[in-house]
């Protein structure tokens, strides 16, 4: 199966601590590069949640977005921090000795600040239990993004290589063809040239220059690379690498049929080729 590297997926799920958000987000990449936003409620399971996104991803770069939405019945529970209060107060105190002529202390900020409201313990065993859950289900919506989308790159890498099978085939040919007004051209010039008419020379010519111009080895070559991306674009197992390094060796066979060219026909067969070769190499790069 091909998968993209591009995909999202999101849920959200109540639990008896709240309400899990999580949103997993992936695009292309080298290699697998995670970015994780946890609030601090779930600060403590990073790890875990960095474990088994490493276990279900080869590539990307995936951000993890998690947070813990209290709710009301938790929240009820909450308590002042008489300790904390009466700090703040004491310093508030001993500030206003420096600044008499500033505002008096907002009631509503001072509940906003940090550890002045304590919450209700959260159940770490049962939120770390509702997370795997939550999480590898997100996995597997996001896994079956990647999927729709490779399958459209698939389908268009296949266009293209059936596009180069077709060019592929009208080469192989043409090559009789040309060696032959090769030969009919020579032979030509070297009547007009030599009124001895060696036909030895003309013919020692002809065999120099069908070696030079025999591209039969890169077709063959070129045909075990497209047997091979198809192969690969059927099996299932990690993909875009292995296709990556078999478009670089497809322009190759591309670039050494175009060196070899001796007509404008095998000419254009090279660059539209090289074309092909490069559109499907973009959408490979989009290949986990």
């Amino acid at each position: 199966m091909i998968l993209s590297m591009t995909g999202y997926a999101s849920q959200e799920y109540n639990t008896a601590n709240g309400v899990l958000l999580l949103e997993l987000r992936s695009v292309n990449h080298r290699y697998l590069d995670l970015q994780l936003k946890l609030d601090d409620n779930l600060r403590y399971l990073e790890t875990l949640v960095r474990e088994i996104i490493q276990a279900k991803l080869g590539r990307g770069k995936v951000d993890c977005r998690l947070s813990l939405i209290r709710n009301q019945t938790a929240d009820s529970t909450q308590q002042l921090n008489h300790a904390m209060l009466k700090q703040i107060a004491e310093n508030a105190k001993t500030a206003a000795q420096y600044f008499p002529d500033a505002q008096p202390v907002n009631m509503l900020e001072v509940l906003q600040m940090p550890g002045v409201i304590l919450l209700s313990t959260l159940d770490s065993e049962a939120l770390e239990t509702d997370l795997k859950m939550v999480l590898n289900q997100v996995l597997e919506d996001l896994i079956n993004s990647k999927a729709r989308e490779g399958e459209k790159l698939k389908t268009i890498i296949l266009e293209r290589l059936a596009e180069v099978e077709q060019h592929v085939a009208k080469v192989k040919p043409m090559m009789p063809i040309l060696i032959n007004q090769y030969q009919n051209k020579l032979t030509l010039k070297l009547n007009e040239a030599n009124a001895s008419n060696d036909d030895e020379r003309i013919r020692q010519e002809i065999v120099i220059f069908a070696q030079r111009i025999d591209v039969d080895e890169e077709l063959v070559r070129l045909t075990s690379h497209i047997a091979e991306v198809k192969r690969i674009l059927n099996a299932a197992t990690a993909a875009g690498k292995r296709l990556d390094f078999l478009m670089q060796e497809m322009n190759r066979e591309a670039n050494t049929l175009g060196s070899k060219s001796v007509a404008v026909e095998t000419s254009q067969i090279s660059m539209e080729l090289k074309i092909l070769i490069e559109q499907m190499r973009e959408q490979i790069q989009n290949i986990e």
